[in-house]
Protein backbone atom coordinates (compact mmCIF):
# COMPACT_ATOMS: atom_id res chain seq x y z
CA UNK A 1 0.00 0.00 0.00
CA UNK A 2 2.76 2.59 0.75
CA UNK A 3 4.80 1.74 -2.03
CA UNK A 4 1.99 2.30 -4.49
CA UNK A 5 1.15 5.69 -3.11
CA UNK A 6 4.96 6.67 -2.81
CA UNK A 7 4.45 5.55 -7.09
CA UNK A 8 1.91 7.67 -7.14
CA UNK A 9 2.79 11.04 -4.69
CA UNK A 10 6.56 11.45 -5.74
CA UNK A 11 5.61 12.16 -9.44
CA UNK A 12 2.25 14.06 -8.83
CA UNK A 13 4.91 16.09 -6.46
CA UNK A 14 7.11 16.69 -9.15
CA UNK A 15 4.62 17.55 -11.78
CA UNK A 16 3.07 20.16 -9.69
CA UNK A 17 6.17 21.95 -8.61
CA UNK A 18 7.15 22.20 -12.36
CA UNK A 19 3.66 23.67 -12.97
CA UNK A 20 3.93 25.74 -10.86
CA UNK A 21 7.58 26.93 -11.33
CA UNK A 22 6.30 27.44 -14.89
CA UNK A 23 3.90 29.87 -13.78
CA UNK A 24 5.88 31.57 -11.59
CA UNK A 25 7.95 32.44 -14.64
CA UNK A 26 5.56 33.39 -17.28
CA UNK A 27 4.27 35.53 -14.37
CA UNK A 28 7.67 37.03 -13.70
CA UNK A 29 7.83 37.89 -18.07
CA UNK A 30 4.51 39.65 -17.73
CA UNK A 31 5.44 41.84 -15.01
CA UNK A 32 8.62 42.91 -16.68
CA UNK A 33 6.59 43.96 -19.98
CA UNK A 34 4.38 45.89 -17.88
CA UNK A 35 6.00 49.51 -16.85
CA UNK A 36 6.56 50.60 -13.33
CA UNK A 37 4.25 53.28 -12.19
CA UNK A 38 5.68 56.45 -10.48
CA UNK A 39 5.29 57.29 -6.92
CA UNK A 40 4.18 61.03 -6.23
CA UNK A 41 7.57 61.31 -4.37
CA UNK A 42 8.90 60.31 -7.47
CA UNK A 43 7.39 62.63 -9.82
CA UNK A 44 7.59 65.54 -7.83
CA UNK A 45 11.41 65.17 -6.96
CA UNK A 46 12.08 64.94 -10.72
CA UNK A 47 9.99 67.85 -11.29
CA UNK A 48 11.97 69.34 -8.59
CA UNK A 49 15.23 68.42 -10.38
CA UNK A 50 14.52 69.51 -13.74
CA UNK A 51 13.30 73.43 -12.44
CA UNK A 52 16.90 73.45 -10.44
CA UNK A 53 18.09 72.09 -14.13
CA UNK A 54 16.73 75.30 -15.84
CA UNK A 55 17.58 77.57 -13.06
CA UNK A 56 21.52 76.27 -13.26
CA UNK A 57 21.00 76.71 -17.11
CA UNK A 58 20.39 80.40 -16.86
CA UNK A 59 22.75 81.11 -13.93
CA UNK A 60 25.48 83.26 -14.33
CA UNK A 61 28.58 83.39 -11.45
CA UNK A 62 29.47 87.01 -9.87
CA UNK A 63 32.67 87.78 -11.75
CA UNK A 64 35.80 87.54 -9.58
CA UNK A 65 37.46 90.89 -7.96
CA UNK A 66 41.33 90.97 -9.43
CA UNK A 67 43.74 92.83 -7.69
CA UNK A 68 43.23 96.07 -10.41
CA UNK A 69 39.36 96.24 -9.46
CA UNK A 70 40.10 96.10 -5.69
CA UNK A 71 42.94 99.01 -5.85
CA UNK A 72 40.77 101.94 -6.48
CA UNK A 73 38.12 101.04 -3.87
CA UNK A 74 41.55 100.67 -1.46
CA UNK A 75 42.24 103.95 -2.32
CA UNK A 76 38.98 105.92 -1.82
CA UNK A 77 39.00 104.15 1.71
CA UNK A 78 42.47 104.95 2.60
CA UNK A 79 42.79 108.93 0.94
CA UNK A 80 42.36 111.35 3.66
CA UNK A 81 42.02 114.10 1.63
CA UNK A 82 39.18 113.60 -0.27
CA UNK A 83 35.33 115.11 1.49
CA UNK A 84 32.90 113.02 2.93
Amino acid sequence: MYKTFMLIAIPALAIGWIAYAMWIRKVREEEKKMPKPESQRLTKTKSEVSDWAKKMSVYQPPKRKTHDDEQPENQQKNNPNKPK
